[in-house]
């Protein structure tokens, strides 16, 4: 598989038959605009074109309104789906007209407007159970709370710390004036409650008495009637609200027979905005439009017939290398590499007019994982999860990928589970413990064991990581000699591989005259002099010690880091035979199966994802470090987009 090839699409329209080209466009979904401003700016028709305008902003808040119709009725109407439920499918006529649009947007903003009216009846219920809340210590009282004294007294409301002696609160007021009275109303764990009446001329003074009783006003103001009367005429209140509240949602729940009308009409403004944004970056006349893009070269006779229907004037062009890096990056996978998208869009895309990674990378990201994996058990699980999803949800893109990563990758491990004889650990050895089987029943056939032939298993996770890292160098060898940079790929990897040669040479006492292992002695002059050979002057003398430290260090960690695969294989198993072990401490299958499904739960759960960001980074840091070249644009072509539909595929 490779990088799809890209052209540079001119295009001049009739502005007519503008939107029916936008749809058709849309629904062949191969088309990606660009902007084209700059270049017309310098140009001699700058001043006979203009950018073209369209109803974006307006679309946008409808879809927003739509959207936000949708969660509201998740909240209060939840939809019962099966747990794997495939999206349904329209053509992809249906998502570009605006039939049920208008209708759609009615019933979402009655939802919007009773959910607003539900928050603020929420708020004022927990207003009046606040009142509810604050008049309980003075239910005691039977004064009205509107009445602030008569024309010769004054009444103060409020309440002290509760370790405050009356008495002495009492006497600071008389001490203020004789024309005062306390009364207590009531007292909890923390406040007493009191009211204090005084003669006006004193009332200053009483309130200056009482802070030093730290005396907090009572915050009943604004209410009319007694004490009780308000927290009845709340407790009412509170009813109304709640009955109205109760009403506002069944109209909610009634709205959620449209549930699949809204969805339908968000997705169908979803495609009208990506128009609308194509749209803008067009430019044009009176009577014609000017646009400009890049499309798949394999795509261009498909789009010849749209254009001469819709009879545009266009010209097609290949990219010159200049504008290689503005050149959108569109991937041809096939069932397998496919799989593989989901690792590369994760690091980056590569640049236009270089490799494809994922062919070069899928042999070996499906092995590593296996290996790291490696047991029949969790194997089958990841096997029959993906099947499953496959076929019930139907995925596609992102989540197709992740599908298919997830069945090769089972397969991967089901296959290196069968080599160390691993199926959920030494599951079945325990079981025959249990049940009084002889000693070796369960074990099962195996070509080596990570637990038992750790050395083996390192030393051959570092021979993998060797031929993973001779591949990618392979790899750039040849691609610097067809860009005919013969002489770098020479020094640079021709150089390295001497030296692997002569390091193998040497250990095993081969080539040696007069004990000097002269093939390792030429790799490392070769190593060198690549090393140094752009540097001038004194800068010879300095890369000579870079050249060996990068070269010496870099490969040995680069190599060192391949142990991660010996590593995980051994904790996975390590962990899988604790759990078991633990299981059959008791000696019976009832207390077995529980253990068995909780620990290998917990264990698959974190080597699925462990083997994954472990296989990762052997894929993204060692091997793609070797000839990968990355910072390419995912290609953006105008298209149907939806979120809650599929369209038909044909």
């Amino acid at each position: 598989m490779a990088i799809v090839k890209m052209k540079k699409l001119k295009l001049m329209a009739v502005r007519s038959k503008k939107e029916a080209l936008l749809s058709e466009l849309a629904k062949l979904g191969c088309v990606e605009f660009s902007e084209i401003g700059e270049s017309l700016e310098t140009s001699e028709v700058a001043q006979l074109v203009s950018r073209e305008s369209s109803e974006l902003m307006a679309y946008k808040a409808k879809y927003a309104s739509l959207m936000h119709a949708v969660e509201l009725l998740g909240k209060y109407a939840p939809q019962k789906t099966g747990l794997l439920s495939a999206k349904p499918e329209l053509e992809g006529d249906n998502f570009l007209d605006d039939k049920g649009v208008a209708e759609a947007l009615e019933h979402a903003e009655a939802i919007e407007a009773a959910d607003d009216r539900i928050k603020r009846l929420t708020a004022e219920v927990s207003r009046q159970r606040s009142v509810i809340e604050a008049l309980k210590p003075w239910l005691g009282l039977d004064m009205r709370l509107d009445v602030e004294g008569t024309q010769r007294c004054g009444v103060l409301m409020g309440s002290v710390n509760v370790k405050t002696q009356l008495s002495e609160l009492s006497a600071a007021v008389a001490e203020a004036t004789d024309e005062a009275e306390v009364f207590q109303v009531s007292e909890d764990k923390s406040q007493r409650y009191l009211v204090i009446i005084v003669i006006r001329e004193c009332l200053t003074a009483v309130q200056d008495a009482l802070r030093g009783f730290a005396f907090s006003a009572a915050g009943v103001t604004g209410l009319a009637g007694t004490p009780t009367e308000c927290t009845a005429e709340a407790k009412t209140s509170i009813e109304q609200l709640t009955a109205e509240k109760e009403e506002l949602t069944a109209s909610i729940v009634a709205e959620s027979v449209h549930r699949d009308e809204i969805k339908l009409a968000a997705d169908k403004l979803s495609t009208k905005i990506a128009l609308c944004e194509a749209e803008e970056k067009l430019y044009g006349t009176e009577n014609v439009l000017v646009m400009e893009g890049w499309m798949p070269a394999e795509n261009e006779q498909q789009l010849e017939a749209v254009f001469e229907k819709y009879d545009c004037a266009w010209e097609t062009a290949e990219p010159e290398e200049s504008e290689y890096p503005s050149v959108p990056v569109k991937l041809k996978n096939n069932k397998i590499t496919n799989a593989l998208n989901m690792v590369t869009d994760m690091y980056s895309l590569p640049a236009y007019g270089s490799l494809d990674p994922n062919p070069l990378m899928a042999p070996f990201f499906i092995l590593f994982y296996g290996l790291m994996m490696a047991d029949m058990g969790y194997g089958l699980l990841m096997i029959v999860a993906a099947i499953v999803a496959m076929k019930k949800i139907k995925p596609r893109a992102g989540s197709l990928s992740f599908c298919q990563l997830l069945l090769y990758g089972g397969i991967s491990t089901f296959v290196c589970g069968a080599l160390t004889g691993g199926l959920f650990g030494n599951s079945l050895q325990v079981i025959g413990q249990i049940l009084g089987k002889p000693e070796g029943w369960g074990v099962l056939p195996s070509l080596f064991s990570p637990i038992e032939d750790t050395i083996t298993v390192l030393i051959g996770a570092m021979v993998l990581g060797l031929i993973h890292l001779n591949t990618g160098m392979v790899i750039n060898f040849v691609k610097l000699c067809k860009r005919g940079q013969a002489a770098d790929a020479f020094w640079g990897e021709g150089a390295l591989w001497v030296t692997l040669v002569g390091i193998i040479l040497f250990a095993l006492k081969i080539g040696n005259i007069g004990g000097v292992p002269v093939v390792l002695v030429i790799g490392l002059v070769m190593v060198l002099y690549g090393g140094t050979r752009s540097a001038k002057g004194f800068g010879k003398v300095t890369s000579i010690f870079g050249t060996v430290y990068n070269t010496a260090t870099g490969w040995l960690g680069d190599i060192l880091s391949y142990a991660r695969i010996m590593a995980l294989m051994l904790a996975g198993s390590v962990i899988a035979q604790v759990f078991n072990t633990i299981g059959g401490m008791a000696n019976s299958l009832l207390l077995f199966i529980p253990v068995f499904i909780l620990g290998h739960g917990l264990n698959f759960a974190l080597n699925l994802l462990g083997c994954y960001v472990h296989d990762l980074r052997l894929q993204c840091l060692e091997y793609f470090g070797k000839f990968y070249e990355d910072g390419g644009r995912a290609f953006a072509p105008l298209k149907i987009k939806t979120k809650f539909y599929n369209t038909t595929e044909l």
